[in-house]
C-alpha cells in the first residue's frame, strides 16, 4: 500500500467480509429490458430513492464526521438528520451493530437500529430512512418483521427494510450461532422475514434455523393493503450473483471500482430472471475536503477522498454507468457537518444529475 493510502485509515474490505474478486466478468453488452417494479408504485421510500438514470444520496448514520473515535457523540443526532433532510440527501441509513471489536474499531451510530428508526420516523417529515442492514443470524425475522412493519407504518412508507449476512465472527459466538454456516442462516431468515411480511396470517414454516411456524398464529402489526416492504440486500450476503440479480428488490453494496460499476449493472441484469427492475447502489467512505476544487481520489474501492466540484464529477460518472443510489458515511470527514452539507448541496446534489 502506498505511504498516501496508510496515511487514511482506509478500511480492509478483508475485515468488511468482502470477496473483492473479479465478479463481473462476461457481461453481456446487450441489456435484457426490464420494467419497474408495480409493488412499489405507490410506495413513497422506494420511489424516491430508486429513480431510473438518476442517483440519489444516503447518508450514514451518525450523519457526521468522526475521523479520530471509534464511538460517534450522537447527542446532535437528530439534528444531523434534520439538517440532511433539508440539505436535500435522499435517504438516512442505520447500522446494526450490537457490540464494540476492537479488531472491527467501529460501532455505527452506537445505539439500538430500531429505536434510533423509530425516532427519526417521528423528527423528520419526507426523508427515506433504511436499515443498512439488520443482521438476519443474529435476529429473529418474527421480531424484524415487526419492526419493519412498526416502522413503515410510523414514517408513512419511507422505510427500506435492509438486510446482511453479518461479518463479526465473535458477534456469532455471542449469539450462539454458527459462523461457518451463515451463508444458509441469511437465506433461510431472507425467506421467512419475506412470507412474513407476504404471507402474514397463519403462516406455515420450517426450517433448520428458526422456530417452526404451525398455521394457528398471524404476525401483528401487518402491511397496509395497498403497500409492499422493499427488501435490500446490504453487502454480499454470502450469496451468488444469481440470487442477489433477482431475490432483493435492490442490492446496496461496498468495495467496486469506479470502473467496475457498468460491468456490474450490466452482469447483473444478464442474469435477471423476472423481468422487473433491481436498482444497484454502493457505499463510501468519504473525506470531504475543504477546497471543492480538490481532485477526488477513491483507495481499496471504498475512501473517497476530494473536493465536492470534483465529487461531483465522480458520481455523475458513476451515474451514467448505471448506479443509482450511493451511501456516504462522512466519518474520515474532519470538516463540521454543516459544511459538508452545504458542499453537497451548492455542489454535488444541482450537477450529479443535471441531463
Amino acid at each position: 500500500m502506498a505511504e498516501e493510502e496508510k496515511k487514511l485509515n482506509i478500511p480492509n474490505l478483508q475485515i468488511l467480509g468482502q470477496d473483492d474478486s473479479p465478479l463481473f466478468q462476461g457481461a453481456g453488452s446487450k441489456g435484457k429490458s426490464v420494467t419497474y417494479p408495480k409493488k412499489f408504485a405507490n410506495h413513497p421510500g422506494f420511489k424516491r430513492v430508486f429513480q431510473p438514470g438518476k442517483l440519489t444520496f444516503g447518508l450514514m448514520a451518525p450523519f457526521k464526521g468522526y475521523p479520530d473515535s471509534q464511538i460517534p457523540d450522537v447527542s446532535d443526532l437528530f439534528d444531523c438528520a434534520k439538517s440532511a433532510e433539508a440539505a436535500g440527501f435522499d435517504a438516512l441509513w442505520i447500522r446494526d451493530v450490537p457490540f464494540y471489536d476492537p479488531y472491527f474499531g467501529d460501532v455505527g451510530q452506537g445505539l439500538d437500529p430500531i429505536a434510533t428508526l423509530g425516532a427519526l420516523a417521528m423528527t423528520t417529515d419526507k426523508i427515506v430512512l433504511g436499515s443498512a442492514g439488520f443482521i438476519l443470524p443474529e435476529r429473529n425475522p418474527i421480531h424484524v418483521v415487526q419492526a419493519a412493519v412498526s416502522i413503515d407504518r410510523l414514517s408513512n412508507h419511507r422505510f427500506l427494510l435492509g438486510l446482511v449476512s453479518g461479518d463479526r465472527k465473535n458477534e456469532f459466538k455471542a449469539f450462539g450461532r454458527d459462523w461457518n454456516e451463515r451463508s444458509e442462516i441469511f437465506r433461510e431468515g431472507w425467506d421467512l422475514t419475506k412470507k412474513l411480511l407476504t404471507h402474514p396470517n397463519r403462516l406455515h414454516f420450517s426450517g433448520n434455523y428458526y422456530s417452526k411456524l404451525t398455521g394457528s398464529l398471524s404476525v401483528v402489526p401487518q402491511l397496509e393493503e395497498s403497500y409492499s416492504m422493499p427488501l435490500v440486500a446490504i453487502g454480499r450476503c454470502r450469496q451468488e450473483l444469481s440470487w442477489l440479480a433477482n431475490e432483493p428488490d435492490a442490492w446496496i453494496w461496498h468495495g467496486i471500482g469506479e470502473d467496475e460499476t457498468a460491468p456490474a449493472v450490466k452482469k447483473l441484469n444478464d442474469l435477471n430472471e423476472d423481468g422487473n427492475w433491481h436498482p444497484f447502489g454502493y457505499q463510501n467512505f468519504v473525506e470531504l475536503l475543504d477546497d471543492p476544487d480538490a481532485p477526488c481520489e477513491l483507495f481499496n474501492k471504498i475512501y473517497l477522498r476530494g473536493g465536492a466540484k470534483s465529487m461531483a464529477q465522480f458520481w455523475r460518472k458513476q451515474r451514467g454507468e448505471g448506479l443509482n443510489h450511493v451511501i456516504i458515511n462522512f466519518k474520515p470527514t474532519k470538516r463540521p457537518i454543516a459544511d459538508c452539507l452545504a458542499d453537497m448541496e451548492k455542489y454535488v446534489f444541482p450537477e450529479v444529475n443535471k441531463d
